[in-house]
């Protein structure tokens, strides 16, 4: 759709752990209807599927993979409460696209992580890819912190998890970002300490999805409440409702491009003295 056309449209895909399913059938839609993108950004979940649509993949070899995941193969520490090491996540990206660099990748693509040694954002559009979406996907407190370079790289959700302005930043006129974790922030009735500090939790992280809404044009947001964040079950439905969310999106994108061909409305993206580019 894209194609011979002056302008750059980008697409960002947001975290949500295993919510980040619908992005495979969200890339299914767009398949069908034979759209384009100049440039992929893509957060923690978002950095997995958005590494490998950069590199070539249909959306049913990602299902094919995706499908025979079991969480033993990314989470490899059994003792309660010790956090695994990131070799499960890198090993899958290396399985499904070899162990090569970023800038070797088919579509110009970026992974976004923060750094807590700088406290900084990082986004990393160059160097190892399998080290790179393993460093983006690194949850506090589940997994061993990325050693990248001189960096020690934890989950980009902490600062940006839904990474619309990196694509508007390396020169896109529109951005497409899928959030698929809409119902992140739900309140709590419950004033035992635990349940507390998990909706304060869901709050800080809501804010962190405030910049990706302000950067895209449009945004998808798969219904995906009845799912777990930690679990795998109902992978299908989690598909099924990236693809539904992506068939209904189609209309809005094509009237978008076509009506502002020669109207570009520029965003305003993140301070980049506030992020770190690799």
């Amino acid at each position: 759709m894209f194609k011979n056309k002056k302008i750059k449209v980008g697409l960002a895909l947001g975290g949500g752990g295993a919510r980040g399913f619908t992005h495979i059938g969200v890339i299914k839609a767009f398949e069908e209807f034979g759209l384009k993108f100049d440039y992929i950004s893509g957060t923690s979940a978002g950095s997995v599927v958005g590494a490998c649509y950069a590199g070539g993949m249909k959306w049913k070899e990602m299902y094919d993979i995706a499908k025979s995941i079991r969480e033993k193969d990314i989470r490899t520490s059994k003792i309660p409460l010790v956090p695994s090491k990131t070799e499960g996540i890198e090993n899958l990206m290396i399985s499904a696209l070899g162990d090569i660099n970023i800038e070797d990748l088919k579509i110009p693509f970026s992974a976004v992580a923060v750094d807590i040694k700088t406290t900084k954002e990082v986004c990393i559009s160059h160097g190892n890819l399998a080290k790179a979406v393993a460093g983006s996907c690194c949850v506090p407190g589940i997994f061993v912190p990325v050693k990248f370079g001189d960096m020690l790289l934890c989950d980009g959700g902490l600062q940006n998890t839904i990474p619309a302005d990196m694509p508007r930043y390396f020169g896109c006129d529109y951005v497409i970002a899928v959030d698929c974790n809409s119902e992140r922030t739900y309140g709590t009735e419950s004033v035992k300490v635990l349940d507390v500090l998990s909706c304060t939790i869901r709050i800080l992280m809501k804010g962190n999805a405030v910049k990706g809404y302000v950067n895209a044009d449009i945004v998808l947001k798969p219904n995906t409440k009845r799912f777990r964040a930690t679990k795998t079950d109902g992978f299908d439905d989690m598909v099924e409702e990236g693809y539904r969310a992506g068939i209904d999106a189609i209309h809005e994108i094509k009237s978008l491009v076509k009506k502002r061909k020669f109207f570009f409305r520029k965003k305003k993206f993140s301070d980049p003295k506030n992020i770190i580019f690799i």
